[in-house]
């Protein structure tokens, strides 16, 4: 008994400090991001003006604290949204694939923008306009809810949960190509800026609600790491136990869509990083829950870190947009890990 509390400690320790070592890689990444950029700010220039801005020129301190810090903490708080949600959509619904991108969030998301974009919406707030966030906010929520309301009605099977949302994947595709059509030049510039993703519009009002929303979900996703791990143990298992398992997927779908469409409403779509992230977190943390969703959401804040300052420095002088990024570099990774696994098994 004694030797296997003594190897579960290590098993603890070793993944706390995985984690602990993931967190460092993501300071690491997040200054390299703030020491990147079209204006060539040099990165002692940006210590400086971190730990002192009244010492920087304007023109500096208005680069460093109103473009690149605020870009730079979107992209860590998005990536860690995408990569705790692509997580627990994993968990609940059991399949490997599942992701906000894949079962349809992203591309509602995008329809929803593309709404408020064509028919000229206005809403503001915090002296900027908040219609497009809030209306691709509402509908990838009201996607998630309409899934839930199917799949309770014919029947709340994992495989019904995921067919609904390849189906609602391909139904938003073909909304979002139509309000391309009808758009105007200036309208259709706006929605193909928006689908190709981008941290550009990041500002500290933004960063302060994704960041609340995070938080929120982050602590209660803590709250049912015990029930998510026996859940991945099987649902027969799992109701061994005395957890309700259909509640339980609900509620984690729920707090999914809370988390990927607050993330999504104000950058675009982004995807591979709800999808990818997860699995290096597992392949590294196990599927203990209480390491692996803050690894989950360690992982997709590193990638999306990465791919911002590949976005600054693939070509010079010119940021692309980020979702064509995660794109490019997560499909490799992906096939990558899957390639991996197949060997491992």
């Amino acid at each position: 008994m004694t030797t296997l509390a003594a190897r579960y400690r290590r098993f603890a320790a070793l993944r706390l400090w995985l984690l602990a070592a993931m967190a460092v890689v993501l300071c690491a990444t997040l200054a390299l991001d703030l020491a990147t950029g079209p204006s060539g700010l040099p990165f002692a220039d940006v210590v400086a003006g971190l730990l002192r801005p009244a010492g920087l020129p304007v023109e500096q301190r208005v680069i460093l604290w109103e473009v690149r810090l605020p870009y730079a903490v979107m992209a860590l708080l998005v990536g860690a949204s995408l990569g705790l949600a692509g997580a627990e959509m994993q968990t609940a619904l059991n399949n490997p694939l599942a992701s906000p991108f894949t079962l349809g969030l992203s591309a509602a998301a995008a329809v929803g923008a593309s709404i408020a974009v064509v028919g000229g919406f206005t809403l503001m707030a915090f002296g900027e306009n908040l219609a497009v966030p809030l209306s691709a906010f509402v509908c990838a929520a009201a996607a998630t809810l309409l899934i839930q309301l199917l799949a309770w009605r014919y029947g709340a099977t994992v495989d019904t949960v995921v067919l609904f949302g390849i189906a609602l994947l391909f139904s938003f595709e073909a909304l979002l190509w139509l309000m391309q059509f009808i758009a105007d030049s200036n309208a259709l510039q706006q929605i193909v800026f928006w689908t190709m993703g981008s941290l550009a519009r990041a500002t500290w009002n933004k960063i302060g609600l994704v960041a609340a929303v995070l938080l929120l979900c982050a602590l209660w996703s803590a709250k049912n790491a015990w029930p998510l791990t026996a859940l991945r143990a099987g649902e027969d298992q799992a109701r061994s136990f005395g957890i309700a398992v259909e509640r339980l997927r609900l509620v984690t779908l729920l707090r999914v869509s809370l988390l990927a469409a607050t993330a999504l409403s104000f950058v675009g779509t982004i995807g591979f990083v709800g999808l990818v992230g997860p699995h290096i977190a597992r392949l590294l943390l196990g599927e203990d829950h209480r390491y692996y969703l803050p690894g989950a959401a360690l992982a997709g804040a590193l990638m999306l870190s990465g791919a911002s300052i590949l976005s600054k420095t693939l070509v010079p002088g010119v940021v692309l947009p980020i979702g064509i990024i995660t794109a490019l570099v997560g499909v490799p990774m992906f096939m990558a890990l899957v390639l991996s696994r197949r060997r491992g098994a």
